[in-house]
């Protein structure tokens, strides 16, 4: 007599997971533009622009690129200053730098069409483990599990897990429990439920708890640890830098400059720019920095100092004051420069933050 197999309890309690989670995402739907199409193109360019975007924020520019963009051959035969025009305000330009190159990759080794395996998928520029895992199920129903800043919130709470989510045993370990809650007939389906679970329901901060349909599984819940996870091991440290702009104008004229190192905000454009060690206040001050930084040049006619405007970046705090100066006849220094026309609006050129936030300024 053959022996009867055994079913794993374990098994039995991750399908109790998914089919749970299921239900819930059926009873709260978050509508999105991108959710339930399958044209990869689209999914990948939602995707890209909502890394380290809320969507609140992403949303409009996704449809701009869309609209401007309808296709990934559009995308691919842009210039990329377009590109980066159009991703203005959004931050993180190298997200922009990676798009337009996968998209350049798409055109010319894949002719113009979207690949459709995962590896090929995640080839592209820009395309980590999670966008390759969000692509390939949402495009082509593929199985593979997504696992994002929501999802590690998620596993590590249901399960009470503390091992960091930022070091090389926690991306193998919340990696297998992924994988192992994936309904690999549904990854689609199942893939954005946790994703929405995590972003609306077991937030960061105030989590739905008293009306969770977890709540009798989430060993958070049970041992109230629920704002104890997950658990980080690296503190991220903000570095503080100073920026003087030169705002230098002749005939009507303002003169910008692209920054090319590789660096913050790299390829777009900027007023020429001094990177002091504090901020002057006054323009006596100001122009003692000039000149030491730019000893054997003509000295500028300044007029005026702005204000201090700040911004602030994922690892760094900017500071910085624009001093304005009449450049006469001295063209020695706006070499490399590009004039644009001064009426409130270069239109054209995508800049920083803090210079948008310095033109709208009275």
């Amino acid at each position: 007599m053959m022996n009867k197999k055994v079913k794993d309890p374990n098994t039995d309690m991750l399908n109790d997971y998914g089919s749970i989670l299921q239900n819930w995402a059926l009873a709260h739907p978050r509508p999105m533009p991108w959710k339930g199409i399958s044209d990869p193109y689209r999914i990948w360019l939602s995707e890209i622009i909502l890394q380290q975007t809320r969507v609140e924020q992403g949303l409009p520019y996704y449809e701009r690129f869309v609209a401007a963009y309808p296709t990934i051959s559009d995308l691919a035969a842009a210039p990329l200053d377009d590109i980066y025009k159009l991703w203005e305000g959004l931050g993180y330009y190298s997200r922009a730098r990676n798009m337009y190159a996968a998209a350049q990759s798409v055109l010319h080794e894949h002719h113009g069409v979207f690949p459709n395996q995962y590896k090929d998928i995640k080839a592209l520029k820009g395309v980590g483990d999670y966008t390759a895992a969000a692509i390939a199920s949402f495009a082509y129903n593929l199985p593979y599990a997504v696992l994002d800043g929501n999802v590690y919130r998620v596993l590590s709470r249901w399960f009470g897990l503390d091992t960091p989510i930022d070091s090389t045993k926690g991306k193998q370990v919340f990696s297998q429990l992924a994988d192992e809650l994936l309904d690999t007939a549904q990854p689609a389906l199942h893939n954005q439920a946790m994703m929405d679970f995590g972003a609306t329901w077991c937030t960061p901060k105030q989590p739905h708890c008293a009306d969770c349909p977890f709540q009798s599984r989430c060993k958070a819940f049970q041992d109230d640890t629920m704002q104890n996870l997950p658990v980080k091991s690296k503190k991220m440290v903000k570095k503080e830098r100073f920026f003087l702009y030169l705002v230098l104008k002749k005939d009507g004229q303002t003169f910008l400059k692209k920054r090319t190192a590789k660096d913050i905000w790299q390829n777009l454009w900027e007023f020429p720019c001094i990177e002091p060690d504090t901020l002057p206040t006054d323009l006596d001050t100001a122009n003692e920095i000039i000149f030491d930084h730019f000893p054997n040049r003509k000295p500028l006619k300044t007029t005026q100092i702005s204000k201090v405007f700040q911004q602030t970046l994922t690892h760094r705090w900017v500071s910085a004051v624009f001093v304005t100066a009449d450049l006469g006849e001295i063209d020695e220094w706006v070499e490399g420069c590009s004039p644009a026309a001064w009426d409130g609006d270069l239109e054209g050129f995508a800049v920083p933050r803090i210079i948008e936030w310095y033109w709208k300024t009275p």
